[in-house]
């Protein structure tokens, strides 16, 4: 398995910034009323050389940098920007857990290979956020949940971490305790107390020293994450917003008519999984040789379950993408969305 944290860097603050250019270069605080009682959502880095932080009272903020601009969240206008980035993301790797507006889990293993392949594709993730919308993000690839989340915040902001499969616990062992997920204040104090400062030292725990200082389950699993074995997989969304079939091919296509054809073997499979549903929105995606990838689409007034009506939209968005950008292509695809159940007429 192959898996990547991302995490979107100053995810609020960062939006405040691209809708008001002129913040970037100040100590940026989205959060509450700094004269009450409100905390720091998140802040910029430029706030952050004052050691403001997610969590801290407005107030705090405000006595460690009395020029700091205070703005209160604008959640509709975040998960604007939130459902624009993880659209992009699943252009490049389709099979996501979003775990918040600004961060979630990428199964980089269903396009890649290796890790080598992996870093490739981690790399063409932040270039289409980038591209998309302005925003950067830190991603950390591992073999497990528990690494990548820790590797992603290691090289903040728009940094990439890749931790090979085997060196899981090499890499998590110099980390303070706190930075494992699961290791709560109490926990924490527990661990210390004992003299348990970093990551390392949980991972050797013995079974009785754990079940002296971390009874029960939670024990046991703290330090399996410690040693880097994290058995959890994605919890993905039952909602279906979309139909899709795609294919990758042992080797770069350029012929358009073989392209053609596999859209319409792609198409068929589409039309057969909507199964009494229709959809307005045929898209057709492309990704090529170096990962970066292509979309294009077009709705129709009225939703289609026609396999052939498909073939022939995805094709001429097929058109559309090469008119863009020429070349071979390793992976084709179609999806249809704007879902909707199908409706029979009745013979009156």
């Amino acid at each position: 398995m192959i898996l990547a944290h991302l995490d979107l860097d100053a995810f609020f603050a960062a939006v405040e910034e691209l809708e008001a250019p002129e913040l970037k270069t100040k100590p940026l605080v989205v959060g509450g009323d700094p004269h009450g009682r409100g905390v720091v959502a998140t802040a910029n880095y430029v706030a952050r050389r004052y050691g403001i932080h997610s969590a801290m009272s407005c107030a705090e903020a405000l006595r460690r940098c009395p020029q700091a601009v205070f703005l209160r969240p604008r959640h509709r206008l975040y998960k604007e920007y939130s459902r624009a980035v993880w659209d992009t993301v699943r252009e490049v790797v389709p099979t996501v857990e979003r775990t918040g507006m600004d961060e979630g889990y990428l199964d980089v293993g269903e396009v890649a290979p290796d890790f080598a392949r992996a870093r490739v594709v981690a790399e063409a993730v932040q270039a289409a956020v980038r591209g998309a919308t302005s925003l950067t993000c830190a991603l950390g690839v591992a073999s497990c949940k528990v690494v990548a989340k820790i590797a992603s915040d290691r090289r903040k902001p728009g940094g990439l971490t890749v931790v090979p499969a085997g060196r899981e616990a090499e890499f998590l062992a110099p980390f303070d305790v706190r930075r494992l997920p699961g290791v709560g204040p109490r926990a924490e104090e527990r661990l210390r107390r004992a003299g348990i400062e970093t990551i390392g030292d949980l991972a050797a725990l013995t079974d009785d020293a754990l079940r002296g200082l971390l009874p029960g389950k939670v024990g046991k699993v703290l330090r399996d994450r410690a040693r880097g074995n994290d058995p959890r997989e994605l919890e993905l969304s039952s909602e279906t917003v979309s139909i899709s079939a795609e294919e990758t091919f042992p080797r770069d296509v350029v012929e358009v008519e073989r392209l053609q054809e596999e859209l319409r073997r792609l198409s068929e499979l589409v039309a057969e999984r909507l199964a009494g549903q229709t959809g307005r929105t045929v898209t057709t995606k492309v990704r090529y040789p170096d990962f970066s990838i292509r979309s294009r689409s077009t709705s129709l007034p009225v939703g289609t379950d026609d396999a052939e009506r498909i073939w022939e939209l995805a094709c001429a968005c097929l058109d559309r993408a090469l008119a863009d950008r020429p070349g071979a292509l390793r992976l084709v695809g179609v999806a249809v969305s704007g879902l909707e159940a199908h409706r029979q007429l009745e013979l009156v």
